[in-house]
């Protein structure tokens, strides 16, 4: 059995309600374990937890069984499989009012019936759809009924771990532009986790770079897409297709050289430095703070791009 190691390193954010933010990384950067420890959903069997995973306000590693429980109703996830995220067993009306009969036992069959129907009629689908089965549906459809299943319970903030990667792209938007109706409507926050940086700018307010478990830069959507302070954002933006061929063609691109490292055993100094086309004695001993400038931008990186 291979030793526990980090995998997150003092990573820390802001997100206020009714707001997006993106995070964005290679495979490997830590995404979905932020997302999941967001959630609470590190147990100790599962990986070694230290310090704080402040939420809403309270701390997971000090909150008391019950108060996890009661935690949970304001803490969702859409999946990224709609196929695999749907139990084929289950009809639409029960996999709607899981979360319902968890957090809200007290229902009565009528409240819960309607409560179902509106949130169908919210996401696009109608009462016809509460006894037919996941088979039945379309991918998008799908995807629907797990955003439906998400906001059953009223939460305050919802993990969208790729919530579109495996939708067709004419369908992506739909369902991106019904996350943003919805998110008017109920004042819900996203930590919206994706690969698909022009899905990312087009939902996000603000963007979390991750690389190797630890936070590169942190700014403004319109900001970071214009003005990249961290190398590894630009070369990120920079394999970010144009769809003017003559301006794609012209385009600067950074290749970054190698894979990335192992996070059982990170570089020393800052984590990017084996990579960085930009890289200085400095960077190779010293790690650098995630430090905010003027525009309000927070990089972690000793000479950030002007």
């Amino acid at each position: 059995k291979a030793p526990p190691h980090k995998v997150l390193k003092k990573v820390g954010f802001e997100l206020k309600q009714g707001q997006t933010i993106g995070v964005i990384g290679e495979s490997g950067s830590g995404k979905t374990t932020l997302g999941m420890a967001v959630l609470g959903l590190l147990g100790d069997s599962a990986a070694q937890v230290s310090g704080n995973v402040d939420v809403l306000g309270k701390d997971w590693q000090l909150l008391k069984p019950v108060e996890r429980r009661a935690m949970r109703a304001s803490l969702q996830v859409i999946f990224q499989d709609p196929f695999g995220s749907l139990s084929p067993r289950m009809s639409v009306m029960q996999i709607i009012a899981e979360g319902l009969d968890v957090h809200h036992p007290n229902l009565s069959a009528t409240e819960r019936e309607s409560r179902v129907v509106d949130m169908l009629k919210e996401v696009g689908l109608d009462r016809s759809a509460l006894h037919r089965y996941p088979h039945e549906f379309s991918g998008g459809q799908r995807q629907r009924l797990g955003i439906a299943r998400a906001l059953s319970v009223k939460p305050k903030l919802i993990m969208c771990d790729e919530p579109v990667s495996a939708l067709d792209v004419s369908v992506q938007a739909q369902v991106i532009n019904l996350l943003g109706d919805l998110q008017k409507e109920f004042g819900v926050s996203y930590l919206f986790i994706a690969h698909d940086l022009s899905v990312v700018q087009h939902i996000s307010d603000r963007v979390v770079v991750m690389y190797l478990g630890k936070v590169m830069e942190v700014s403004k959507t319109k900001e970071l897409f214009e003005n990249p302070k961290h190398p590894y954002t630009k070369a990120l933006l920079s394999a970010v297709p144009i769809p003017d061929p003559k301006l794609e063609r012209q385009r600067e691109r950074i290749i970054l050289q190698g894979d990335l490292p192992s996070p059982a055993n990170p570089p020393s100094g800052c984590v990017f430095n084996t990579r960085c086309w930009k890289v200085q004695d400095k960077c190779r001993t010293e790690v650098p703070l995630l430090r905010k400038d003027s525009s309000g931008t927070e990089v972690a990186c000793h000479f950030p791009l002007s």
